[in-house]
């Protein structure tokens, strides 16, 4: 392992959150083309080991983390329970905001056709979503997007990896199937 690997893997390990390449760039004092390199090393390195640690990339940014085959044993170590699943109003919710962000409030409601506020209070207390500013209209309503966490919580590394949604004809109404794409334990 290089300086440079061990001085980022130190630092995402301290750092616990994700951050994005370019800090991690200032942090080490290398260029972003460097970090880069070490980082797919390290990751290598991680996955020949057989390492219970891995490196995940949600869009710019990286974060040291568990592997998700050690998940039961980490849960009965530290005694958690099973998080619970996500109700269908979260995962519509969820689909909303992930596929049309930034959102408003009312515009997850339009497109539900139900009050949605305690599931995007819920959403937003779990870290799934999170405010984006505001829409510049009277009232200033609330702009949501998704977050890191929804990109760790579904295994995905960007929003591009998000199955397309199928072309509708003028007044057919779309199905949401998250729930089937949505793994066996997701994140509260």
């Amino acid at each position: 392992m290089t300086q440079l690997e061990a001085t980022l893997e130190a630092i995402l390990f301290a750092a616990g959150d994700a951050l994005s390449v370019d800090r991690l760039a200032l942090a080490a004092d290398a260029e972003t083309d460097a970090v880069e390199l070490a980082l797919a090393r390290l990751t290598q390195t991680l996955d020949e080991q057989h390492s219970g640690i891995m490196l995940a990339r949600m869009q710019d940014k990286v974060q040291l983390c568990t592997r998700p085959a050690f998940a039961g044993a980490i849960r009965r170590a530290t005694e958690s329970r099973r998080p619970p699943s996500l109700s269908s109003a979260a995962l519509e919710v969820l689909t909303v905001v992930a596929y049309r962000q930034p959102v408003t409030r009312a515009f997850i409601e339009q497109m539900r056709g139900v009050d949605s506020s305690a599931t995007v209070a819920g959403l937003l207390e779990k870290g799934l979503i999170e405010e984006a500013g505001r829409l510049d209209v009277p009232g200033r309503p609330v702009l949501f997007r998704t977050t890191d966490v929804f990109l760790r919580t579904f295994g995905i590394q960007s929003l591009r990896e998000l199955p397309s949604l199928p072309e509708l004809a003028e007044g057919e109404q779309l199905t949401l199937a998250l729930q089937e794409a949505a793994p066996p334990e997701t994140e509260g």
